[in-house]
């Protein structure tokens, strides 16, 4: 019998320190250290991170970015040795791409049952342990990766995966901890209480007055906004920037936040394409990828890029155009330009722009909403009216996880936000908007949370695992299937590659038809509510209903089918 306290309370006191509110795992056999310090830290009613069970590893993986990316806080993830951690591979590979910093942890085992003292299992020794270590894996997707080799570093290095993660660049870090390291002794004295939080940087005074003397002096600024609403007061003060100066906000290149009000006058949509020849400064916030093809950037403007982290090292091939850097936390970069344009610009020069881009931002809404109208009625449903549909439904309390592919321009244009934190798209592979969602639910209970997912995209998700811990942790979702019953986004490259193919004068397209489930019954076994939408009458009614079914604690599933 194992007395005292372990490697499992290293580890625990190490997440404790680091302020993790959860430990999400979808667990493995060698995790019983930290399921013991867990049930103590529960005798003792002490404080601690609570536990979050996963039936995915993906899904623990999407659940932890998730809460992240709505609270700013790093959660830890606890996979199964080798296979778990291939199983997470893509949430962790979105991690790093959205620079979400992340703890993951997977096991091995050191001794293969040669130790007469400690039996690790057969499991070690006949296919689990990976040759040269589990951090060999992951090291091309992820910001760091070590392994834990002594229980005299066990607590150190679990804390310092935590602060490197957080670190600029963030990211995921991962750490191999041996069976061995964690079930050996502990001395608790190496703890030295709660690791400071990671400082923000700020760009220097001189670099901030040139950025805002290049902005004062232009005639057509534009801001382009991709990331930055991640951060709460980044959102805030963009919306100061721009009022300060009259400057239209474009949210290009696909925004993985929200990053400013759609209602406001200054927002004028996702396309740069209207801007490139008549701007003289792009101002380029948060953006890793403005332009593309990258060589058709602006060819006479200046760019100025705000971000904390420019240069991403996770892209093969970066090119922003930028003339110059203001490098530092985009919300202190945001405020320090905000504060040093202010009253730069003359009121008349300020007034006349605002008036501008208000009647350009009240056109591009006329022609939308002219289009609503014109499809509303349209059977079979068009994904505009769903689109307008659950906006005028769902209202400014919902938050929105989305993930489609060819339905994407039309939830951009059409489905209504202007709260920040109240959009997030995923990245790096389509199989992690219901982790994502059901991670945010978790960081906004008192929120509906609706997940805008295509078929295709939806039956690359673990839909099973999803459901069952969204029923088991009650966090109840609203999730809209964009039904087509296809993979329109492969149809379409094939016909623009091949226009005058065989495939097209045939008909006969590889890969692109999804026959699909009866989606809205899959949720039957989980208590939750589904429904089948058909009727484009019908759609108002039922997302109401499907809302009334989240709002009292059910999961629903509206299965909603579009024109191909």
């Amino acid at each position: 019998m194992r007395e005292g306290n372990d490697g499992g309370e290293a580890i625990l006191e190490a997440l404790r320190n680091l302020g993790v509110d959860y430990i999400i795992s979808s667990p493995g056999s060698e995790w019983p250290p930290v399921w013991e310090a867990l049930a103590r830290q529960s005798v003792n009613e002490a404080p601690g991170p609570k536990y979050l069970n996963c039936w995915h590893e993906t899904l623990a993986v999407t659940m932890a970015m998730g809460y992240t990316r709505a609270t700013g806080r790093m959660q830890a993830v606890l996979l199964h040795a080798g296979v778990g951690v291939l199983q997470g591979a893509m949430g962790i590979h979105g991690a790093y791409i959205s620079e979400t910093p992340m703890l993951v942890c997977s096991g091995e085992s050191v001794t293969y049952g040669e130790d007469p003292n400690f039996d690790p299992g057969a499991q070690w020794y006949r296919g689990l342990s990976v040759v040269g270590g589990i951090d060999r894996w992951v090291e091309s997707y992820v910001k760091w990766s070590s392994h834990v080799s002594s229980p005299l570093a066990l607590y150190q290095s679990v804390a310092r995966a935590g602060e490197m993660a957080q670190r600029v660049p963030k990211g995921p870090a991962f750490l191999d901890i041996p069976i061995e390291v964690m079930t050996a002794p502990w001395n608790s004295g190496q703890a030295k209480g709660r690791l400071p939080r990671p400082p923000k940087t700020e760009p220097g005074p001189s670099d901030v007055e040139a950025v805002a003397r290049l902005i004062v002096e232009s005639s057509s600024p534009v801001i382009v906004a991709e990331r930055s609403g991640g951060d709460l007061e980044a959102y805030h003060n963009l919306v100061t920037l721009a009022e300060a100066c009259s400057i239209p906000v474009v949210e290009a290149s696909g925004p993985i936040y929200a990053n400013f009000p759609k209602q406001h006058p200054l927002h004028l949509g996702y396309s740069l394409a209207p801007f490139m020849e008549q701007a003289d400064l792009f101002l380029v916030v948060g953006s890793q990828t403005p332009w593309y093809p990258p060589s058709r950037g602006p060819s006479k403007a200046s760019v100025v890029v705000v971000d904390e982290h420019p240069i991403k090292e996770q892209l093969v091939y970066q090119d922003l155009h930028a003339e110059y850097y203001l490098e530092g936390n985009i919300a202190a970069s945001l405020r320090l330009l905000a504060e040093a344009v202010a009253g730069g610009v003359d009121d008349a020069r300020k007034e006349h722009r605002l008036a501008h881009w208000r009647a350009e931002h009240d056109r591009r809404l006329e022609t939308l909403r002219e289009t609503e109208a014109r499809v509303a009625a349209a059977a079979p449903i068009q994904p505009v009216a769903l689109c307008a549909a659950i906006s005028e439904v769902m209202g400014q309390e919902a938050v929105f996880i989305e993930e489609t592919i060819t339905h994407r321009p039309a939830i951009l244009d059409h489905v209504q936000w202007g709260r920040p934190q109240q959009y997030f798209h995923t990245t790096g592979g389509l199989g992690q908007g219901l982790g994502l969602a059901l991670g945010v639910k978790l960081a906004m209970p008192d929120r509906p949370v609706v997940a805008l997912m295509g078929d295709g995209s939806f039956l690359y998700n673990p839909v099973v695992q999803s459901l069952g811990v969204s029923n088991e942790a009650g966090l109840p979702i609203l999730i809209v299937v964009f039904n087509n019953g296809k993979y329109s986004a492969m149809q379409h490259t094939h016909e623009n590659w091949y226009p005058q193919g065989a495939a097209q004068s045939a008909n006969l397209f590889h890969g692109v038809d999804i026959p699909g489930p009866d989606y809205r019954g899959l949720v039957e076994p989980f208590g939750g509510y589904g429904q089948r939408v058909e009727d484009p009458a019908e759609l108002r009614p039922a997302l109401a209903r499907a809302l009334d079914a989240v709002k009292g604690g059910r999961t629903a599933i509206l299965d909603v089918v579009l024109a191909s």
